[in-house]
């Protein structure tokens, strides 16, 4: 039978691992826009890629060159996409990023939560959408090119909001629409108004509750084991 020792120190330690968020990465600077989280900030999984009315060639459509830190070094024309550091979204095109070791909040302030490097000598507006699921979207506003941020707050979002999804769209209207790097061109997405995913939903947090009633529950069960046991041993 366990003791209850070993009990308060199984559900503490169940409670310390549930609780506690993952190491924050140092901050980093891109671009002049300091993000306090380092890493964990920028998008970590691809999600469904379109390249609109008139795709870009080949070498400009790896998904994958949009994940992570902002890495692009000025060179505008790739051999294949191993060689490139950024992902064109093609006319009208749209790519949907996703975080999964943080969530995109609201701040609090008129400050910008997220930030998108678009890159290049054709400077292209993209609009910007965000979700908590991946399926219901919600829009948050458009940026103009270069590195652009945007004020989520200003959307009606706050502290308390959780978005792990992001999808830009091309704005066909601006740039070029035709070309082996037509669209939008996007070396990264961070968030600087993020949490680690591993601070506890709501549900968690419920979870975590009724464990511990649970914890209090045993504790006073083999309290009155051990006392029964001490009453008997001394009649005996």
């Amino acid at each position: 039978m366990f003791s209850s020792r070993k009990i308060a120190l199984y559900f503490g330690a169940l409670a310390g691992v549930a609780l506690s968020p993952t190491s924050a990465s140092a901050a980093l600077i891109f671009d002049g826009v300091e993000f306090p989280q380092g890493e964990i900030s920028f998008a970590d999984a691809v999600g469904p890629y379109s390249t609109g009315s008139s795709a870009p060639s080949a070498p400009y459509q790896g998904t994958s060159n949009a994940l992570g830190v902002p890495d692009y070094v000025a060179i505008n024309s790739c051999a294949s996409q191993a060689d490139c550091t950024f992902l064109s979204l093609g006319d009208g095109g749209s790519i949907v990023l996703e975080f999964t070791d943080n969530f995109l909040t609201g701040s609090g302030t008129p400050s910008a939560d997220l930030w998108i490097f678009e890159i290049g000598p054709d400077v292209e507006d993209t609009f910007v959408d965000i979700s908590r699921d991946g399926v219901n979207w919600l829009p948050v506003g458009a940026v103009g090119g270069s590195t652009s941020g945007v004020d989520i707050d200003a959307a009606g979002f706050g502290i308390n909001d959780r978005f792990s999804f992001v999808r830009l769209t091309d704005d066909t209207t601006e740039g070029q629409q035709s070309g082996a790097t037509v669209g939008a061109d996007i070396d990264a997405v961070g968030a600087i108004s993020t949490v680690s995913a591993a601070v506890p939903e709501p549900s968690t947090w419920m979870i975590m509750l009724l464990g511990f009633f649970g914890v209090g529950a045993a504790l006073r069960h083999a309290g009155r084991q051990s006392q029964r046991i001490e009453w008997a041993t001394g009649i005996a």
